[in-house]
């Protein structure tokens, strides 16, 4: 741990409980489906005056799961890694989701429906903790992150199309600041800003790094 960094002190699914009750939204964005209403963080939080690629998106609502896992020996959170084949977000790591569907009956039923379907988890073994901010992405999708808790004993099944391999991340790690990086990359020209929290040999950055960023702040306060 760096001198100036900040770690949450959350070592119990009690204190993690307690924390989602009165830190995180009690429900998912309305802003998800109003395109009239700017999301609360996007890819350009640090870009300031830049917007999505291309020019004008109009967003397609969804919504992904953030599976906060209960093990005996400590909190874990579940990532995917993405297909090099896929047409979006290829090869990139990311939480269980995807687009919100017709017959969806809300961003929670998305994101449960898109965890079965993607790695298998039951949503059977997941307990509602709490909604994050509304998230925009630069390929034109807005994401209703949900919080959940994961109890084990469960196995996963991977959807071999869309997923590569599922693993766990420590919550600890994640949850401290000073393995929040602020990268950059250059892109058509110009220069932008991202976070990234590599892990072992995984590189966590871009949306999914930006997610966890504000669950880490939402709990941190």
């Amino acid at each position: 741990m760096t001198p100036s960094s900040i770690r949450l002190a959350c070592s119990s699914v009690a204190e993690l409980r307690t924390l989602c009750a009165t830190r995180l939204e009690s429900a998912p964005s309305s802003r998800v489906f109003d395109n009239r209403l700017e999301p609360p963080r996007s890819d350009y939080d640090l870009n300031p005056g830049r917007g999505a690629e291309g020019g004008l998106v109009t967003p397609r609502a969804a919504a992904v799961l953030v599976p906060i896992v209960a093990r005996p020996e400590g909190l874990s959170v579940i990532l995917i890694q993405r297909p090099e084949t896929m047409a979006a977000h290829a090869g990139q790591i990311s939480f269980p989701g995807g687009k919100v569907d017709a017959n969806d009956a809300s961003p929670v039923e998305t994101a449960l429906r898109e965890a079965e379907e993607e790695i298998g988890l039951a949503r059977t073994h997941v307990e509602l903790l709490g909604f994050l901010d509304c998230y925009q992405v630069g390929s034109g999708f807005r994401i209703v992150p949900v919080v959940g808790l994961v109890t084990p004993p469960f196995t996963l099944k991977l959807d071999t199309r869309e997923v590569t391999e599922a693993f766990e991340v420590p919550f600890a790690s994640l949850m401290d600041s000073g393995n929040h990086q602020k990268r950059s990359r250059d892109m058509k020209g110009t220069t932008q800003w991202f976070y990234a929290m590599p892990y072992e040999d995984r590189f966590i950055w871009g949306a999914t790094a930006n997610m966890i960023r504000n669950l880490f702040e939402r709990l941190i306060a």
